[in-house]
């Protein structure tokens, strides 16, 4: 029997995502052929994680675009991402699949040319939705199908990002302003918009939303706080230290993956010192660095009167999404790991604990949610069933706009009409 040829798969850009994607698809039985990572320290650090694989490092994605023959089956484009449309186009009409971190792009307009493309192309393009991936999703999806809580007429739904992970992400990190990335609601929570569509299952009509930027402010910031952590009288007290957040996380190794990895390449004490003495992680929150809302709550009404809820905020633990499913015969609970149902026939409550490992973080892959994704795309490009990717190109498209809609009616204090839209 003729052993089945591994998936060649190229990372384009190697950051703290594309480097999770490529060490579990490594883990799968897949090649890395090929890595685009301007950033030398990362690309030092990409080549020595995967030393065991035949990357070729090339400076750009034209130049692999430009190849005479393929140098791998698809892509991982993992970029910051207002440098995903281009690398996602160009690389579609040259034949690759792609597996396109979310969000897609930070507009429409950018987003529809991806989509576009990979049609033209007749490639696969699957969008990083992995919340839809995980056991625990699956499980609650197929409790809603099978009809354990009769007719689905609401939702609650909660993000609860974390406060030290706001911080590091949305006030200090990459997706501090919207001009450099974009709005929060779909910088961080497309997810979430996408998952209430792939939960409930119907076409959204209307959106309103509120929220704003209300903590991370320069008139918060305490009257003897300095510029820097490091110099701060308040480090030791400040709930948003970077001193006692970052240095928290040296000897775990989840942590020092991510978020610890994302500020320096020296992942030891005073290579974290160094990188919070020079670098932006090392900032003061509430010196007006950042514009994103810290904290969101968005409204759906979807086709037949079915309602969504969805809250976001810096304000919390970093633990897995809390949502509450209200039926006509049933309610759940979940907290991630366990889906309580409440049997309205029989007035009875009953535990379904799907299998999970892990946290929450991106630095434990969500629970096993890009474990699962990772193999799906894997399969997909194998095989060419596309099935086992559980949203096409389309599907991911409109639930973005939903958020887009979301972010209007936000900044217009309007209830949206997107009767256009389909989740």
């Amino acid at each position: 029997m003729t052993a089945a040829v591994p998936t060649r798969l190229a990372i384009i850009g190697a950051g703290s995502r594309g480097t999770g994607y490529a060490r579990r698809a490594v883990a799968e039985g897949a090649l890395i052929t090929a890595v685009v990572e301007p950033d030398e320290a990362r690309l030092r650090a990409f080549l020595a994680e995967l030393s065991a694989q035949p990357v070729i490092v090339y400076d750009t994605w034209q130049e692999i675009a430009a190849l005479p023959a393929r140098i791998a089956d698809a892509v991982v484009i993992s970029t910051p991402d207002r440098l995903h449309a281009e690398p996602g186009i160009g690389l579609a009409h040259a034949g690759y699949h792609l597996l396109l971190e979310k969000p897609m792009a930070p507009t429409e307009e950018e987003s529809a040319r991806i989509v576009a493309a990979a049609e033209e192309a007749g490639v696969m393009l699957a969008v990083c939705h992995v919340m839809r991936y995980s056991s625990y999703s699956q499980t609650l999806k197929k409790l809603l199908d099978e009809g354990a809580i009769g007719r689905l007429v609401s939702v609650e739904h909660l993000e609860p990002i974390g406060w030290w992970h706001f911080a590091h992400s949305y006030v200090r990190g990459n997706w501090a302003r919207e001009e450099d990335s974009g709005p929060m609601l779909l910088t961080k929570s497309s997810h979430d918009i996408d998952w209430l569509s792939y939960v409930v299952g119907l076409p959204v009509e209307r959106v309103s939303s509120f929220g704003s930027l209300l903590h991370f402010r320069p008139e918060s910031k305490p009257a003897n706080a300095t510029a820097r952590c490091l110099d701060c009288p308040l480090q030791n007290t400040c709930a948003y230290s970077a001193t006692k957040i970052y240095r928290g996380f040296l000897g775990d190794e989840t942590f020092e993956r991510w978020p610890l990895a994302v500020l320096t390449t020296d992942v030891t004490a005073s290579g974290i010192d160094r990188a919070l003495r020079d670098g932006p992680y090392g900032r003061c929150v509430f010196d007006g660095q950042n514009d994103v809302v810290d904290h969101q709550v968005v409204n759906i009404e979807y086709q037949g009167g079915v309602t969504a809820s969805f809250t976001v905020t810096a304000f919390t633990e970093l633990d897995f999404r809390k949502t509450r499913l209200f039926g006509t015969a049933g309610s759940i609970e979940g907290d991630g790991r366990t889906l309580v149902v409440h049997d309205f026939v029989e007035d009875r409550k009953y535990e379904v604990v799907p299998e999970s490992r892990g946290n929450a973080s991106a630095a434990d892959g969500h629970g096993g949610a890009d474990d699962a994704l990772v193999q799906a795309f894997l399969h997909a490009v194998r095989t060419g069933d596309r099935s086992v990717l559980l949203s096409g190109p389309e599907e991911s498209l409109a639930t973005h706009r939903v958020v887009w809609l979301a972010e209007e009616a936000r900044r217009t204090n309007a209830v949206v009409s997107v009767a256009h839209v389909t989740g």
